[in-house]
């Protein structure tokens, strides 16, 4: 691959390109598809990309391949540069600086595939001996190995090689005719040493399901607290990332944090972090797609904004730090609280597994369906929900975190405790 890429750098050079980065990858996945508790598929996918990008004074070009022979990298190379040729002038655009060239090889050897099917064969045998009234409607399993370069024309070379193993379950509980509403998990795993049923919090939403088939409406509405599970980790935490951190927030100005760094934005208890080199992630890039070394960075410490999570480009359009890391691998720190004394401290609220809404706006409201989820009363967890209406905002909620737990759930790409929140209005 990297000779692949140095390649395709010397002919965008050649072509007239002031500035030029390549990023060349190769990929193979071998996965086992279910259906209907029945191994129905055994395929190979391979993937082959070429990203080249053209600066020609200030302007951008883009081109983005499958076919990594030569005749096509010239015609990308070709296209990418005219491309650059007619777009606008951008001031931000830039590429990566040299400031150390490193090579990494993460891989832990051969592809197990014996002790795949084994372990999928026995996630389907494990269902139906301790959870009866699961029904698996779609279950994947694979292997997956890859070699990435990086290159650009400041001299920054990376190269990395990596593997890992992945599960993915969709599952509903059944119960004649009543069911639960569907939900799904999995986890990136460097191997197959440990049943899948065992990753993360995958066997706790599994009998969560089982115990939802017959659901309690909630009445009338009331304010209340919210347990945030490990397995909900897109309502609070990506949110974060991509509405208030992140490169299109923050260049739009829509960011509510644009002005705040250095200042408090949350409840000292939360430390949000970037964490591509804690050994429980799995899923780990070494670099960045713009060229950097993937470090560990805290996005917010004991409640106070440290970074934004701003790639090169967005640094440089809005005159705020750049933030060297992958914004997906995210690790938000333990608490002092054990979630049974957590629990214990809600006396009317919700333990939300599942959240189903429209994405917030600038304003950081937040309105949708709680699924998947059960109602804590006199902290205790009681029915499984009927899907109910939660709504409340989160720079207001994240300012009043009422605790963190002790314990921490990874699916090999992040790393969440649970998170109780007080203030959410639920009816």
């Amino acid at each position: 691959m990297k000779n692949l890429a140095e390649y395709a750098l010397a002919q965008l050079k050649k072509a007239g390109a002031d500035k030029a980065s390549c990023r060349a990858t190769k990929g193979r996945k071998d996965e086992f598809n279910i259906e209907a508790n029945q191994f129905t598929l055994l395929r190979t996918v391979f993937t082959d990309d070429l990203q080249l990008k053209a600066l020609v004074g200030g302007r951008k070009g883009v081109a983005i391949i499958n076919k990594l022979d030569r005749d096509s990298i010239d015609d990308a190379v070709e296209s990418c540069v005219a491309l650059a040729k007619s777009a606008e002038p951008d001031e931000a655009e830039d590429i990566a600086p040299l400031i150390e060239n490193m090579d990494f090889d993460t891989c832990s050897g051969e592809a197990d595939m014996t002790g795949l099917f084994n372990r999928s064969k026995e996630y389907l045998q494990q269902i139906q001996d301790e959870l009866p009234k699961i029904i698996i409607e779609g279950f994947s399993s694979s292997y997956s190995s890859g070699e990435t370069a990086y290159v650009n024309s400041n001299g920054v070379c990376f190269t990395s090689k990596n593997d890992y193993y992945n599960f993915n379950s969709m599952f509903v509980g059944k119960d004649g005719e009543k069911s639960s509403s569907f939900n799904h998990g999995g986890a990136y795993l460097k191997d197959v040493s440990q049943p899948f049923i065992n990753a993360g919090m995958h066997r706790q939403l599994l009998e969560e399901a089982q115990k939802s088939i017959h659901t309690r409406l909630v009445e009338g509405k009331f304010t209340g607290k919210i347990i945030v599970t490990p397995a909900c980790n897109d309502v609070i935490w990506d949110t974060l990332m991509h509405n208030f951190l992140g490169d299109r927030s923050m260049v739009e100005g829509t960011s509510r944090w644009k002005d705040s760094l250095g200042q408090a934005v949350a409840d000292k208890k939360l430390t949000l972090r970037a964490a591509p080199h804690n050994p429980l992630i799995v899923a780990d890039p070494r670099f960045t797609a713009d060229g950097f070394l993937a470090e560990d960075v805290d996005f917010i410490s004991k409640g106070v904004l440290k970074s934004f999570a701003l790639s090169l480009y967005g640094a440089n359009k809005t005159g705020k730090p750049h933030s060297p890391t992958s914004n997906y691998n995210i690790e938000v720190a333990t608490g002092e609280t054990p979630l049974a004394e957590m629990l214990k401290g809600v006396e009317k609220g919700i333990l939300l597994n599942r959240f189903s809404g429209g994405s917030p706006g600038a304003s950081g409201d937040i309105s949708g369906v709680a699924k998947n989820s059960f109602l804590i009363e006199n902290g205790t967890v009681t029915d499984a929900l009927q899907e109910t209406m939660i709504s409340f905002n989160i720079i207001d909620t994240l300012k009043n975190i009422n605790s963190i737990s002790k314990e921490s759930v990874s699916d090999g790409v992040t790393i969440l405790p649970w998170c109780c929140l007080d203030g959410v209005t639920i009816s």
